[in-house]
């Protein structure tokens, strides 16, 4: 096996090979000077709406804004609760926040690390209602309107049982499907969808490291709802249906054109680099299954995880990362430190032992290296490395007995 370094993502080979591809693009922008809208932000809206299967796409300036405006389209207002969960990147909440909401968390499958529809249905099977029906949330008070699953690591959550609770108690379902673009789901009649393409509107990253990431920032959000499309496209241009007539107060949230033709060139590369990533987890699995104590991803049954990350967990997540970059294997955490417990959000009120599953899982992950293009030989190096962290680690223990 070779002793060169395993970079946890590169993001140059990928580049280098569709140089000539961007630079053309870059030329064509700079040749017609169309830098905001126009023909290229419309063929990415069109062919990224296909390729999802939605009706609609509009592009916007980040993943943040994209779960913002979709909150807002959607029909959350200020004064109203959204139902999400701590175990994700704090974009999430920030949107929540941002769209004038109020945040109530709940716990994560322990298999998944997505959401998980039985702690959604205890959650809100036990809140007070309002006289309208509404439940309260148990946090503020407010009236939940809204759920916002998280499609993690590449994995799709359980969208069926989740729409199921969220029908119950009347609430909006917008999927964060930031780290899923291509991600599958089957669905109980026995049809296989792409995030998405579930709820009112989904919102997605185009941030470098993405399975689709622009060469810069960049967002979309989709749906099947006309009207939510016809608001975020007025949010995200100051409110203006047509310019200089502004029907509400929007922002300045629009997906530049350079990004967009150069998501085009890549969007046409995304099956067969989801394809690598898949691959790429298979044989991690396969390596994995000699070593017990590591905990690989598990992949639901009814789901196509496009594996953004490949997360495994042991308690001793901090020693075997410490073991692993010292044999120049890059490695990441994601997230260490659930939202619910960050200092931003201690006014909230939320202490340890709030969301059990969550904060344990948040103390076992690592993040080994993911993306296309991992060879065979990095991944039997990652693992051998894994293998000798772990029996050190046993080696020890045994010695202080």
């Amino acid at each position: 096996m070779s002793n060169e370094p395993v970079p946890f993502l590169d993001l140059v080979t990928p580049h280098r090979e569709l140089e000539t591809e961007l630079v053309d693009a870059f030329r064509e922008a700079l040749r017609g000077a169309a830098f905001v809208g126009g023909a290229q932000v419309d063929a990415f809206e069109r062919e990224f709406a296909a390729f999802c299967g939605a009706a609609h796409c509009v592009g916007v300036a980040n993943g943040t804004d994209a779960v913002r405006f979709a909150l807002m389209a959607a029909g959350v207002r200020p004064g109203d609760a959204v139902v999400t969960v701590a175990h994700t990147f704090i974009a999430t909440v920030e949107a929540i926040s941002q769209a004038g909401a109020a945040t109530e968390f709940v716990d994560i499958d322990p298999q998944t690390y997505c959401m998980s529809p039985d702690a959604l249905e205890g959650y809100l099977s036990t809140c007070q209602v309002d006289r309208a029906g509404r439940p309260l949330g148990k946090r503020t008070g407010k009236p939940i309107t809204a759920v916002v699953p998280v499609h993690l690591y590449g994995q799709v959550a359980d969208m069926d049982a989740i729409q199921s609770v969220a029908d119950k108690y009347n609430l909006l379902v917008i999927e964060d499907a930031c780290q899923a673009h291509g991600a599958e789901y089957r669905s109980a009649d026995g049809s296989w969808r792409r995030a998405g393409t579930f709820g009112r509107a989904a919102a997605f990253s185009f941030y470098p490291g993405k399975n689709l990431g622009a060469c810069g920032e960049g967002g979309a959000v989709t749906t099947t709802d006309e009207q939510a499309a016809r608001t975020i496209r007025m949010l995200r241009e100051h409110g203006q249906a047509k310019k200089y007539y502004h029907d509400l107060e929007g922002y300045n949230g629009r997906l530049d054109a350079i990004q967009a033709s150069f998501l085009r060139i890549k969007l046409r590369r995304l099956d067969e680099w989801n394809t690598q990533r898949r691959a790429a987890a298979a044989r991690y699995d396969d390596l994995l299954s000699t070593v017990p104590e590591i905990a690989a991803p598990v992949e639901a049954a009814n789901r196509r995880s496009v594996y953004h990350l490949y997360v495994v967990r042991n308690e001793a997540r901090d020693d075997l990362a410490a073991s692993l970059n010292g044999r120049g294997i890059s490695t990441g955490l994601h997230y260490p430190l659930p939202v619910h417990l960050q200092t931003c959000y201690r006014e909230w009120g939320y202490a340890a032992g709030a969301l059990p599953v969550t904060e344990r899982v948040a103390s076992e992950i690592l993040s080994l290296p993911m993306f296309p293009g991992l060879t065979i030989d990095a991944q039997q190096r990652v693992v051998a490395a894994l293998r000798d962290a772990v029996a050190a680690r046993a080696g020890a223990v045994v010695s202080q007995v």
